[in-house]
C-alpha cells in the first residue's frame, strides 16, 4: 500500500469546501499537509487546525489570485476542483452562460495554475498541479458545448503546461472526471445506476497521488477516474 506524505508541505485546493475538495483536503490533512482554501464565502463552523481558509476570493479576479498566492508562506502543490457545470443545447446556450462556464471552468484554473507556478518556484525543489478536466471535454456529449469546451481548455492548458514545467521538477496533470456520486447527481438522475459511478473518496485519492512526493514520474496524464459510467 503506498503511503502518501505531505508532512511540512502545503497545499493549496480550490474549491475545497465542496464536495470533491473536501474529499481532496480529508486525505492531504491525514497525510500531513497543510491545506490552503480560497473561498468567496466564510465556512460553516470551524476548519481543521491544518486547513487554512480564506473566504471573499473571486478565483476569476486576477489580482485575488495573484494576492492569495503570494500570501501563501510556500508551496507545494496546487490542486484545482473548483469549477462549474451547465448543459443545453447550442440553440439554447446563451453568450452569458458560454463566458460563465468559461470564466468558472478555465479562466480560475489558468490564473491558478500561473500562480502556483510562481510561488512553487520560490523554493527550487519543484511541485505538483492537478487540475480537473471532465469526460465530456474528451468523449464527444451532446448537449454540453459550454461546459465540453471550457473543460477541453482545461485539459489542453494541461498537457502544455506539463511540458512548459517539466525541466523544473514540475509535474501538471488532470484527472479526467465522468458523473461522480454526489447527492446533487443522485437528485438529478434518480433513476441512474449510482453504483456506476466513481465516489468522491476514489477521485480524491487519485488526485492526493498525482499531487504527492511519492508521484515521482506521472505529469502531463489526463487520467481517466470514469469508474464504470
Amino acid at each position: 500500500m503506498l503511503n502518501l506524505d505531505f508532512t511540512g508541505r502545503h497545499v493549496v485546493v480550490t474549491g475545497g469546501t465542496g464536495a470533491l475538495g473536501s474529499a481532496v483536503v480529508q486525505i492531504l490533512i491525514d497525510a500531513g499537509a497543510t491545506c490552503h482554501v480560497p473561498a468567496l464565502r466564510p465556512p460553516e463552523g470551524k476548519p481543521h487546525t491544518q486547513v487554512q481558509i480564506q473566504s471573499g476570493i473571486d478565483l476569476t479576479d486576477e489580482s485575488a489570485v495573484k494576492a492569495f498566492y503570494a500570501s501563501l508562506p510556500s508551496l507545494w502543490a496546487s490542486i484545482h476542483t473548483a469549477g462549474g457545470f451547465v448543459a443545453g443545447a447550442i440553440t439554447d446556450t446563451s453568450l452569458p452562460m458560454w463566458k460563465q462556464m468559461h470564466d468558472i471552468n478555465s479562466v480560475t484554473c489558468f490564473l491558478c495554475c500561473r500562480e502556483a507556478t510562481r510561488k512553487i518556484r520560490e523554493s527550487g525543489q519543484g511541485g505538483r498541479i492537478v487540475n480537473v478536466a471532465a469526460k465530456p471535454a474528451l468523449v464527444a456529449t451532446a448537449g454540453l458545448s459550454a461546459y465540453s469546451a471550457s473543460k477541453a481548455a482545461v485539459a489542453s492548458l494541461t498537457a502544455t503546461l506539463s511540458e512548459e514545467l517539466a525541466s523544473e521538477n514540475i509535474w501538471v496533470n488532470a484527472v479526467v472526471p465522468s458523473i461522480m456520486d454526489t447527492p446533487i447527481n443522485r437528485q438529478a438522475m434518480p433513476k441512474a445506476d449510482f453504483s456506476k459511478w466513481p465516489k468522491l473518496s476514489q477521485v480524491a485519492a487519485t488526485i492526493a497521488f498525482l499531487a504527492s512526493p511519492q508521484n515521482a514520474v506521472t505529469r502531463g496524464g489526463l487520467v481517466p477516474v470514469y469508474g464504470r459510467s
